[in-house]
C-alpha cells in the first residue's frame, strides 16, 4: 500500500496586530501613568506580588524617562491606597502557603521572601506568626512524606535526604536529630556535619 502525499504550498501568515503591540511594549514603548497602572493590575491579577517585585516589573515597561520612577511611585501609592498591594499581607499569605502546603522550613521561607524584596521586619512578623507553635522536626517529617523520601539505607541516600531537608529550610540540628532516630551511622553524620560547617 503506498501513501499519497499532497503538497500544500506554505502560505505566510498575515501579520498579527497583537504580537506587534507586544513587541513594541517590550521595547520600551512610552507609557503614561494610567497604562502603567493597568499593567500593574494585570500583573497582580496573575499572582500576588511584593512591592519590590512589582516595581521591578514596571521598570522594564518604562523608558529611561525623567518621570519614569515618579510614575512607578504614583502607581505603587495608588495600589497601596486601594489595598491591592500590601507587603505584610503578601508575606503572611506566602509564609502560610509554603508552610502548610509545601511543608517548608522557616529558613527557606525567610530566604525566599528576602529575594522577593520584602523588608526584614515584615518577614519576621509573618514567619513568627506562621511558625510560632510549629515543631520543626514534625514539619520535617511531613516534608519527607510529601516528597516520598523514606528512611535511607546507604550513605548516598542519607546525604540526599540531608541535602533535601537543608534546601527545604530546616536547621542542621533538626536534620541530625531526625537522622539519629533513623539509626544512621555516626560516621556518615560526622561527614555530613563537616560538609555544613565548611
Amino acid at each position: 500500500m503506498t501513501a499519497h502525499l499532497t503538497f500544500i504550498p506554505f502560505l505566510s501568515p498575515a501579520p498579527c496586530v497583537c504580537s506587534n503591540t507586544q513587541m513594541a511594549f517590550r521595547q520600551g514603548k512610552s507609557h503614561d501613568e494610567s497604562s502603567l497602572y493597568e499593567y500593574a493590575i494585570g500583573a497582580l491579577a496573575r499572582r500576588m506580588r511584593s512591592v519590590a517585585e512589582l516595581k521591578r516589573l514596571m521598570r522594564r515597561r518604562v523608558r529611561e524617562e525623567e518621570n519614569g520612577e515618579l510614575m512607578i511611585d504614583c502607581v505603587i501609592a495608588r495600589l497601596k491606597e486601594q489595598k491591592y498591594l500590601n507587603d505584610s499581607a503578601y508575606a503572611a499569605a506566602y509564609t502560610s502557603y509554603r508552610k502548610d502546603n509545601e511543608k517548608l522550613g522557616k529558613m527557606r521561607v525567610i530566604s525566599d521572601l528576602k529575594a522577593r524584596g520584602v523588608h526584614s521586619e515584615v518577614i519576621d512578623k509573618a514567619v513568627t506568626a506562621a511558625y510560632g507553635g510549629t515543631l520543626e522536626e514534625e514539619l520535617a517529617r511531613q516534608y519527607l512524606r510529601r516528597k516520598r523520601l523514606k528512611k535511607p539505607e546507604a550513605p548516598k541516600e542519607v546525604a540526599r535526604v540531608f541535602r533535601s531537608l537543608l534546601r527545604a529550610g530546616f536547621t542542621s540540628r533538626t536534620i541530625f536529630k531526625l537522622l539519629k532516630k533513623w539509626d544512621v551511622d555516626d560516621e556518615v553524620l560526622i561527614a555530613l556535619d563537616s560538609e555544613t560547617s565548611v
